[in-house]
Formats: C-alpha cells, structure tokens, sequence
C-alpha cells in the first residue's frame, strides 16, 4: 500500500451522497496539489446498487458545478477498516450500521460524521435525495463542498502541511 492517507465515503447505497463526496473531495485534493498525499474512494453499507454508476441526478447536479463523476457502486466490507485511515458517513442511520460492523476501538476511531467537517451549514447529516426533487440533490452538493473545504483543511494540519 502507498504511503498515502486513505479516505472513505459511506451512504447507504453508495450512488448518491457518497459517490458526490468522493468526486467533489477528489478535485478539491487535486487542485490543492495533495493528490500524492490523499486518496479517497466511496461505498455503500447495502450492496443493492454495486457495480451501478452514480445516480443521473446527482451527477447532472454535480457536473454542472464543474466536478468530474466517476465510479462505481460498492457496498462497504470488513476489509475497508484496514485499508482507510477516515471513514465518514454520510448520516446516522450509516454511522450506526457501519460501527456495528467492528468492535475494533481501533476501527471505531477512524469512523467521523461528514457533517464534522461544514463550517457554512448548520446540519448535522447530508440528507438522502434519492426519493426527492433537484433540490435535495442541490442541498447534498452545498454540503458536501462546505465540508470538502473543512476535511481539506483538516487534511493540511494532519499531514502538517499547513
């Protein structure tokens, strides 16, 4: 494995909010110059979706803001506490089922809420828009650059590159 700090995005069906966060995270780590330093991924904590690509909405919503989508859906496995340094779910519901899945203090420590991360929005999740309108996915995209910004400045202090 390359000496690179691994970050993993959860949802629950990995082709909503989580493949967004992995997208919109990646070119923010890419334009800050932290590529080499930074990896991220997503995945889903049910597997009803894997191997489908991101959801046409979330995609149309996140592309029009200038962000590259790519991927695939996965669902999360046992093996993703060994390979990620910083597992964030994107909402409650989430966290629980993945720290149910490891009773591990270790794995639990690597284990944060997204929302830890917003500095401009006052929600403690980046809500579901998969049964919405445009404007749910418009939300998730807001959320997940404000905490995009926040998880790239705490990227800098971690690696002290501030």
């Amino acid at each position: 494995m390359e000496a690179r700090y691994n970050i993993l995005f959860v949802c629950m069906g990995n082709i909503c909010r989580s493949p967004a966060g992995e997208n919109i995270f990646r070119q923010v780590v890419e334009e800050t110059g932290l590529s080499d330093q930074i990896h991220c991924d997503s995945a889903g904590t049910i597997g009803i979706h894997s191997g489908n690509n991101p959801d046409a909405r979330m995609s149309k919503i996140i592309r029009r803001r200038g962000y590259e989508v790519t991927g695939s859906a996965r669902q999360f496995t046992l093996q993703d506490f060994e390979v990620f340094d910083l597992i964030l779910t994107m909402d409650n519901e989430n966290y629980q089922n993945v720290i149910k899945l490891s009773e591990i203090k270790k794995n639990q420590d690597k284990l944060r809420r997204f929302t830890d991360f917003c500095s401009q929005h006052d929600h403690n999740e980046v809500p579901d828009p998969y049964y919405g309108g445009d404007a749910g996915f418009e939300l998730v995209a807001d959320l997940i650059e404000d905490g995009a910004k926040g998880l790239i400045e705490h990227m800098r202090k971690k690696l002290n590159l501030s």
